[in-house]
């Protein structure tokens, strides 16, 4: 197999929660234009003519759009169901739906723990679980979290988020212990400072924005298109021997 060859994946199937706009949509779009057909689910997706489906139908892969509540456990269980009752069986998953609620810790209510506990860590797992049991089946497979630098940093006014990240780090690299031998590979890819709707209250922050800037040795906040081309290659056989990686995008934040 020729190197080029190897980021193909015309033929696969690629579920992405979180698609309908942001990083979830840049990591659609470019699975789409390497060749997969997509599968997007959000809790607020159209159920026909979203952007994201147009982008996708524009590049000649197929769309279908599901919605989901990722704070209700049982219809995460249902959508999973939907999938396996319709016969959508995903080659690629994408778990990229998040939120974040911002709080100092002393005021951070537990409806704003469990929500975000909820959507970024247990419905993560259990997607993964229901759509794993299927690649475990088949003995080939993607899947690829959103895990962040609050992965590694502990982040401010944000106990939950970074909590439910942290989480997102050890759960990549223990499905990947348990799976790795069955050809599925579950890696996960770190946003740093990235213009998106969940940074908006940083970015609308004129001390904050500048002072990360300032930390960031490429000299810009990222933008959802740097993660189009991280996402090929954990979704392709690019990289078959990769595996329980936290693959970090963030400009050299980490570094310094």
């Amino acid at each position: 197999m020729s190197v080029l060859s190897q980021f193909d994946l015309t033929g696969k199937t690629a579920l992405v929660t979180g698609c309908k706009r942001g990083i979830g949509r840049a990591m659609a779009e470019a699975l789409a234009e390497a060749g997969a057909d997509i599968v997007g689910v959000s809790a607020s997706l159209e159920e026909s003519g979203s952007a994201i489906e147009t982008s996708v139908r524009n590049l000649g892969r197929s769309f279908r759009a599901y919605q989901c509540d990722f704070s209700d456990r049982a219809a995460v269980r249902a959508f999973a169901a939907q999938l396996e009752a319709e016969g959508i069986a995903p080659d690629i998953l994408v778990n990229n739906a998040g939120t974040i609620k911002r709080a100092p810790a002393a005021a951070h209510e537990d409806a704003l723990w469990d929500e975000v506990i909820e959507v970024n860590l247990s419905a993560q797992f259990v997607l993964s679980r229901e759509i794993g049991r299927g690649m475990i089946a088949r003995g080939h497979g993607k899947i690829i979290f959103t895990a962040s630098l609050l992965t590694f940093q502990g982040g401010i006014t944000v106990p939950g988020y970074a909590a439910s990240k942290g989480g997102i780090g050890q759960l990549t690299k223990a499905l990947a212990n348990e799976w790795a031998g069955t050809g599925i590979n579950v890696n996960a890819i770190a946003p740093g400072y990235i213009e998106t709707d969940n940074t908006q209250a940083l970015q609308d922050d004129p001390a904050r924005f500048n002072a990360i800037l300032e930390r960031i040795p490429q000299g810009r906040w990222g933008r959802p298109e740097d993660f189009a081309g991280p996402a090929v290659f954990l979704a392709s056989a690019a990289a078959d021997y990769v595996n329980g990686e936290i693959l970090v995008v963030d400009g050299g934040w980490m570094g310094r």
